[in-house]
């Protein structure tokens, strides 16, 4: 499977205790949504499967099917998790999967084309987006004011953020 149809969802995090599980650090939100998509898809590509999950304080810890020492639980190192793009819901209407934005061209009502969404920011308030261009610029994702279209077809953004709000005096 390649990576455009399959998604990052996490990643291992050493071995927890002395009988093979795992810590797992999720991408998701809420993180526990990580155990809600199955299989995970780890290399190049093989699947592995979650035999049972908790928390243990502020972590999460999988028990991994033929997983059963802490060496076999270290050899996972810090792999990715990924899961099949189709194991996951579609969006609402006017919402997006972080993944889905990233690597988009940012342009604002002008046509002054920003750069592209390098990375998602979660700040508690609203998500913000990192655009890499000339200079990095951060805008805030909040659909109806700042960002006015998503056109995943077109692989373009549109935001209402004039120019004159990131140019340095």
């Amino acid at each position: 499977m390649s990576a455009d149809e399959s998604v990052l969802v996490g990643r291992f995090n050493g071995p927890w205790g002395v009988q093979g599980w795992v810590r797992i650090w999720s991408d998701t939100r809420p993180p526990v949504a990580i155990f809600d998509y199955q299989p995970w898809l780890i290399g190049d590509g093989q699947s592995i499967e979650v035999e049972q999950w908790h928390r243990s304080g502020p972590r999460l810890v999988a028990k991994l099917r033929d997983v059963d020492t802490p060496e076999q639980a270290a050899a996972l190192g810090k792999t990715d998790i990924r899961v099949a793009r189709s194991a996951l819901p579609e969006p609402e209407a006017d919402e997006y999967y972080w993944h889905d934005l990233i690597g988009l061209e940012v342009v604002n009502l002008e046509g002054h084309v920003y750069g592209h969404v390098a990375r998602m920011l979660e700040t508690g308030a609203h998500d913000v987006m990192e655009i890499d261009g000339d200079s990095p610029v951060l805008i805030p994702f909040v659909s109806g004011e700042f960002v006015r279209e998503v056109d995943l077809t077109e692989g373009r953004i549109t935001v209402d953020w004039p120019l004159e709000w990131t140019e340095s005096e």
